[in-house]
């Protein structure tokens, strides 16, 4: 595949009529080894923001060799484009029995989370040989519910057992399992560190409650990518507070600080083009969006960087709404978007970091869903791991020295 410069140099070969998808995998192996290098334990990738094989072997190159799976699909896939080395983990709380047997029987995975009684039963009963015998290499992550206020989208509601329920399942899990570990989720986009912290507290109550010797402290996903109207501090930052308080855990001397980024290392690996095709006073109507990349855009009003590609628009930046291209009044991104104010049809548009859900989510509604996917060599929009970033709390200060 050939390397284009950037999202100029695609229009000027192609001057393509359908979305094109912009892969930058050295962005996302910057970020992978972000990760690996200064993360205070063990990332595994969060499959499911970014399944695409090539993503895949580009965090595998760069170091990443264990994958937080949601379903028995994710699971197949990572083992066919990675291979027998990739650890598997299939972290969805709530799983068929015919995919945990599966998972644990043909693809090798020891490692699986849950939220109930139920769900234990259930992963004993799949991973048990045909003797009837019961599996003694099971690494099991019971899922603690914790706040999601403060991240941009919540994970509170769906899984995860109250702090009032979890001493019992934690004993019952710690009874089966080789590693007991304990999991949870701040919810996506966590805007500060203190949020982990937060849920560290809960975690230490739980390990007080229950009486149980823990092996794995597995922190999640959640962690910021930038975005408009977005800026989270240094990831740096998140790295040190998670440090700090997994450190004074009352946990095994040997215990494993777990992550499981998914945006963070995504986010930045994909941008799109896309065209406009008409324009209504401040409202473009463009040929992707809801049904397709821009999900979040129309469903929780997620705001992406844009640059207008056409270097002659000279007008002040305006705020824009977004149609996207199906026969859908619902395919509507009120962003606002900032644009030149004379951009007109026919003129191209990168909408960036769209590389986490945003690639994953395109679907083939009305026909839409189709286009390129090439590979750019430019930075993307915004950046965690350039190292050129003015933390958003510094100020301009002048310090008089006398």
């Amino acid at each position: 595949m050939s390397i284009h410069q950037d999202a100029p140099a695609v229009v000027r070969a192609f001057s393509p009529t359908e979305p094109v998808i912009l892969n930058r995998p050295q962005a996302a192996a910057r970020a992978a080894r972000f990760f690996v290098e200064k993360f205070p334990g063990k990332s595994l990738y969060a499959v499911k923001a970014n399944p695409s094989p090539d993503l895949l072997a580009v965090l595998w190159d760069a170091g990443v060799t264990h994958y937080d799976t949601a379903s028995i699909a994710e699971v197949r896939l990572v083992r066919e484009a990675l291979g027998p080395d990739a650890v598997l983990c299939f972290m969805h709380p709530v799983k068929p029995v015919a995919a945990i047997h599966e998972a644990y029987h043909i693809h090798g995975v020891r490692t699986f989370s849950l939220d109930s009684h139920e769900e234990l039963e259930k992963i004993v009963e799949a991973t048990r040989d045909r003797d009837g015998n019961d599996a003694t290499d099971l690494s099991l992550c019971v899922r603690l519910r914790v706040s999601s206020e403060y991240s941009e989208l919540s994970l509170a509601s769906k899984f995860g057992v109250d702090l009032a329920d979890a001493a019992p399942l934690l004993q019952a899990t710690r009874q089966v399992a080789d590693c007991l570990g304990i999991c949870f989720h701040v919810g996506s986009q966590a805007m500060s560190p203190f949020a982990y912290v937060q849920a560290l507290e809960r975690v230490r109550a739980a390990i007080v409650d229950a009486s149980v010797t823990v092996d794995i402290i597995d922190v999640g996903g959640g962690f910021p990518s930038i975005y408009p109207g977005m800026e989270p501090a240094p990831m740096e930052d998140y790295f040190a507070s998670i440090h700090r308080a997994a450190e004074s855990l009352p946990v095994s001397y040997s215990s494993e600080l777990w992550c499981e980024p998914g945006r963070a290392l995504s986010a930045e690996f994909n941008s799109m083009i896309v065209q406009v095709e008409k324009r209504r006073g401040n409202e473009l109507f463009i040929n992707e969006g809801a049904y397709g990349a821009l999900y979040d855009a129309a469903h929780v009003d997620w705001r992406f960087p844009v640059r207008c590609l056409n270097e002659t628009r000279e007008g002040a930046a305006e705020e824009f709404a977004f149609y996207g291209p199906t026969c859908d009044d619902a395919d509507y991104m009120e962003g606002p978007f900032r644009l030149p104010a004379d951009i007109q049809p026919g003129d191209y548009i990168e909408i960036g970091m769209l590389g986490a859900y945003g690639a994953a989510m395109r679907t083939r509604f009305n026909g839409f869903g189709t286009g390129l996917s090439v590979d750019v060599s430019d930075e993307p929009m915004n950046s965690q791991y350039r190292g050129d970033r003015v933390h958003p709390r510094a100020k301009d200060n002048v310090v008089s020295l006398r």
